[in-house]
């Protein structure tokens, strides 16, 4: 299958469009058709952290398809089923910090940016309806995120103000979204700046 995968040199210089195997399907797991996946910060980070390894690594964090093959033991799954990929790794429980062996999809472990993914049926929720798969693919990573940081973390709550720098990344996005959902007042670095007097010239 093709896939996007870094290798060997830091940056942009180790990436290749090449052929690869297809992975397969284990117990516990499913192999997921990919529609749709995301760029995120992130992936780009990576360039520089893989740099010097000659092992081909699938990049790519987000991503949305169908389920195409079920491993033994898989539950509440079905094939032709659409999915999105969870990209936090064994993260199950809810806690202050991560555990110490939780990793985001696209490394160590293979990415997104490849026509098929295998990955443990426990990261993957059914897509909702309404979303496109556009949208689908590029939710989980920057959603959660954001729904941690204003929710999980900083108990946002209606009515009070809410200060989002730089609100024009993935996050923020999210972040100013769900802010104005929950009835909180959005302010961002733009709008502190056209509040700002012009200076004496």
């Amino acid at each position: 299958m093709k896939a996007i995968v870094h290798k060997g040199e830091e940056g942009l210089a180790g990436v290749a469009y090449i052929d690869i195997n297809e992975p397969q399907v284990k117990g516990c797991e499913v192999k997921i058709k990919l529609k749709t996946a995301g760029l995120n910060h992130r992936d780009l980070f990576v360039l520089s952290r893989h740099s010097g390894v000659e092992t081909p690594l699938v990049i790519g964090s987000d991503g949305a398809g169908i389920i195409e093959e079920i491993g033994e033991g898989v539950e509440g799954l079905a094939i032709g089923q659409e999915v999105v990929i969870i990209p936090s790794l064994r993260w199950r429980e809810k806690s202050p910090a991560p555990p110490e062996d939780h990793e985001i999809l696209g490394m160590p472990d293979n990415g997104t940016f490849a026509e098929s993914i295998v990955i443990n049926a426990e990261q993957v929720s059914a897509k909702p309806k309404h979303l496109t798969w556009e949208e689908a693919g590029v939710l989980p990573l920057g959603a959660l995120t954001a729904y941690r940081a204003m929710f999980t973390r900083g108990n946002l709550q209606a009515g009070q103000t809410v200060f989002i720098p730089g609100a024009g990344s993935g996050v923020a996005t999210f972040l100013v979204q769900m802010a104005k959902a929950a009835g909180a007042r959005v302010s961002s670095v733009l709008e502190a700046q056209k509040k700002m007097k012009k200076p004496c010239s």
